[in-house]
This record gives structure tokens, C-alpha cells and sequence, in this order.
């Protein structure tokens, strides 16, 4: 596996920011516009729905690597043959409010499967947060040996914040930054903490042994793009202190 030099670099110095449209976001406007945010904001690479047309326009709009996200290993055929430069199993948070439940089987053999079709590219793959903390940790340590070279936690979806402003942020990142604590400690490859991510809680992803952060809703929701680009770069210079308090 070869990984993109500039993603190599991010993790290496344990400051990457992926900016993520949606695994079921195919509005090509909307998903322009999270890709110019991650391009004029300073983020490390943007992650996609995986489709041809989307990978195309993403390619268009900016040199940041594509990633492209799914949950069915043959939707990622198109999209590597048009550019995407990594691909993942995951985003499962979009199929939870539906009922959809992605157990450690599937999630193992789905890698299994990506794996088989795609011997070399960078391959990341989410561990679900519906599994035990502890199932968890077995799960990406069995995902690692399966070929994944980088493991994502989630969990936004899974806490109901009580608390308004700062300590709501932080409520609402516990369960995917407990994730991070303890997957960073199991496996070597890199650990990236998505789902529920802010700039109030990117640093504590790294101080939790994650690489970097994955970040949608908090840029994807907001309604202009200068607030957009804003929220990005609020998010690099977050991960920036975060590293320099660490040194």
C-alpha cells in the first residue's frame, strides 16, 4: 500500500482533517462546496460518496487526495477507475436512524471482500460504535490483520448531549474519543476519531492517541461557504495546538 505523500505526512505528524460530505450525500452543489471548504480551509483530504460523477467534480475542484465511502465493495470500482486516491468502509452513521445495524462479521468480511478487489490502494475502515468498547478493540485489531491501513471510530450519533455550549460538544464526542483511546493502543496503524467532532473536542482526539480527526456535519451543515471554509480552518488550527501542547 502506497499511501498519498501528503497523507503520509499528516499522520506521521498526527494532524490530519478529513472533511466529509456523506456517504449518501449526492447533491453535486453540496458536495462542491465541502470540497472547496476542505481545499480553501487548509484540511488534509476530503471523503466522498463513492461515485464516478462526484469523484470527477471533486478531481475538478482541487489536489486534496479523494477518498470515496461505501458500504458495498463493487460501488468502489467506478470510483477508483475516475481517481480516488483511498477508499472506506464506513460512514455508517447515516444508516443508523433507518434501523440498519453493521455487526463485526459484516464489517470484517466486507474488508475482506475491498480488500480482494483492491490489493494496493489506502484503505480505511470504521469500526461501529454499536459494538462494546472492548468488541471494538477486537474488531480493529482483526480489521488490521484483514488489510485495513487505517481504522475510523464513531459514535456522534450515540450520545444525547444534556448540556448546551462547550460541555454538550464534549458529551457528544465522548463515546468515539473513548473509541480512540482505546483502538490507538491496540493497533499500528494510524487511528482516525469521527462523528461528533469539533474544534472544542479535535485535540482531545489526539491527546486520546488518534492521528487526526474525521469532521461532516459540523462544516457540511452550515450554511455559507465563508463559514464553512471558517469551521475548517477553526478545525486545522485546533489540531495544530493541539500537537504543539503535546511536543
Amino acid at each position: 500500500m502506497t499511501m498519498h505523500s501528503t497523507l503520509q505526512r499528516a499522520f506521521t505528524n498526527r494532524r490530519v482533517l478529513k472533511v466529509i460530505a456523506g456517504l449518501n450525500n449526492f447533491d453535486a452543489a453540496s458536495v462542491a462546496a465541502t470540497v472547496k471548504a476542505a481545499e480553501f480551509g487548509g484540511a488534509t483530504f476530503v471523503d466522498i460518496a463513492a461515485d464516478r460523477a462526484l469523484v470527477e467534480l471533486a478531481k475538478s475542484l482541487t489536489n486534496l487526495p479523494v477518498c470515496v465511502s461505501a458500504v458495498e465493495p463493487e460501488k468502489f470500482v467506478q470510483a477508483v477507475a475516475a481517481g480516488a486516491d483511498l477508499i472506506e468502509i464506513g460512514n455508517f452513521d447515516s444508516f443508523y436512524a433507518q434501523g440498519r445495524r453493521f455487526e463485526a462479521a459484516e464489517v470484517l468480511d466486507l474488508t475482506k471482500q475491498t480488500r480482494a478487489l483492491f490489493p494496493e490502494i489506502t484503505l480505511s475502515v470504521t469500526v461501529p460504535h454499536i459494538l462494546e468498547l472492548d468488541r471494538q478493540v477486537q474488531l480493529a485489531e482483526e480489521l488490521v490483520k484483514a488489510g485495513a491501513d487505517i481504522i475510523q471510530t464513531e459514535g456522534g450519533t450515540s450520545s444525547s448531549p444534556v448540556h448546551p455550549g462547550t460541555l454538550g460538544l464534549i458529551e457528544k464526542a465522548a463515546p468515539t474519543l473513548a473509541a480512540a483511546f482505546e483502538i490507538s493502543r491496540a493497533v499500528t496503524v494510524p487511528v482516525l476519531c469521527a462523528s461528533g467532532i469539533s474544534s472544542v473536542t479535535a485535540p482531545l482526539a489526539i491527546a486520546a492517541g488518534a492521528a487526526g480527526v474525521g469532521v461532516g456535519s459540523a462544516i457540511n451543515q452550515l450554511n455559507s461557504e465563508v463559514a464553512m471554509i471558517a469551521a475548517v480552518r477553526g478545525l486545522v488550527e485546533a489540531l495544530a495546538t493541539a500537537n504543539a501542547v503535546m511536543k
